[in-house]
């Protein structure tokens, strides 16, 4: 197993755009906590193989007291053989890291912070409904980099009224601290969002595809030039410092989920815990797992293999596909991909194919078309 991720489904406020699994109540947050330790307990059989990573995703980890990550994080250690030295992650809001809390982290086994700055800029901020504002984006990232050298910041393109030149310099801003990993998404409009909502009634535009796709490229060109590597579409890490969890993701290692709506793979086995946090805090507290468990079909996993290894610098491996799946797959494959190769949007090198830079923002599209129907169903 490589690595334990702990949904902690809790934040301040509603961002317009978010559709993760949280709640705005911290009332039931240290019945939470307990039920989260209780499920690793119960889930310690799982563990087949040493944890090289865990980490605190949400919702909003930064909500939990010193305490209570640390509290986690030992029983972690008491339950699981952990190497030395593992990635320990914690997400974060500026909001949240005051001077006194980094500091605190800083004495904690969390050896590497995630930044949801999404913008320096308060006009996207209050667009998005974040709950800080740019100065105090630019103060706990300067506070952050004293204490912590592992530190990766999100940063959020497309967003309706920002042009290319605000782009390039919310990446100038993060580039001037010198951080060593930057995750940057498109803005999407999910369904049953705040920001759906504002759009359909007018109050502001729609997300502009052309303009998103336009400032991806700015990203990446301008991240390049200052020795980042773009090893998955949407991650950018200098030398040694690419996420080891999420590249054990796109990689196919195994992992264990905890917390309401985490997911869990084993290599063969997806599952997934109940979407409801007084749901999830009653069934572990009678020793039952809220879960639903997938097992994946050879055809499953061809196409989780060909998503997930095309939108990052490790490509999809023929041999493996060959080796893994058979020859009609390969053959599949190869026939899907070359109107692709002949585009210049994917090419084949030392026996992979990969997405070219041209084809990278349009490369979950172009992966869907090399799935092959499951005829197992």
């Amino acid at each position: 197993m490589s690595g334990i991720y702990l949904h902690i489904p809790f934040c301040k406020q509603a961002c317009h755009y978010c559709d993760f699994h949280f709640s705005t109540q911290l009332r039931k947050k240290q019945a939470m906590v307990q039920a989260i330790a209780k499920e690793l307990v119960l889930r310690k059989s799982e563990a087949d193989d040493v944890v090289e990573t865990i980490y605190f995703g949400g919702g909003t980890p930064s909500v939990l007291s010193n305490e209570e990550i640390e509290f986690l994080i030992q029983t972690v250690y008491d339950h699981y053989k952990v190497m030395d030295r593992p990635e320990i992650t914690l997400e974060a809001n500026p909001d949240d890291l005051s001077s006194h809390q980094i500091i605190q982290l800083s004495n904690s086994p969390i050896n590497r912070l995630s930044i949801g700055i999404q913008s320096f800029f308060d006009e996207d901020l209050k667009l998005m409904n974040r709950a800080h504002n740019a100065s105090e984006a630019e103060k706990c990232i300067q506070e952050a980099t004293e204490y912590f050298d592992n530190i990766t910041i999100d940063l959020i393109y497309g967003i309706p009224g920002m042009d290319n030149d605000r782009w390039k310099a919310n990446i100038q801003k993060a580039l001037d601290f010198g951080l060593p990993h930057i995750s940057s998404y498109a803005l999407t409009v999910e369904p049953r969002t705040a920001l759906q909502k504002i759009i359909e009634k007018g109050v502001v535009p729609d997300v502009d595809d052309e303009q998103a796709q336009e400032q991806f490229y700015i990203l990446v060109d301008m991240l390049e030039a200052h020795g980042f590597v773009n090893y998955e579409i949407s991650n950018f890490g200098k030398s040694g410092f690419f996420s080891k969890n999420n590249t054990a993701y796109w990689l196919g290692k195994s992992y264990v989920g905890v917390g309401p709506s985490a997911h869990s793979f084993d290599g063969k086995n997806r599952s997934w815990n109940i979407r409801n946090n007084p749901t999830y805090i009653k069934k572990i507290t009678e020793g039952l797992l809220p879960t639903e468990i997938e097992t994946l079909s050879q055809t499953d996993r061809y196409n989780e293999y060909v998503m997930t290894g095309l939108r990052t610098i490790w490509g999809v491996s023929l041999e493996k596909i060959e080796k893994e799946f058979g020859v009609t797959y390969l053959d599949y494959l190869n026939l899907q991909a070359q109107k692709y190769v002949a585009q210049g949007l994917l090419q084949l090198a030392d026996g992979k194919l990969l997405a070219t830079k041209k084809g990278k923002f349009l490369v979950d599209g172009i992966a869907s078309d090399l799935f092959m129907v499951n005829l197992e169903k």
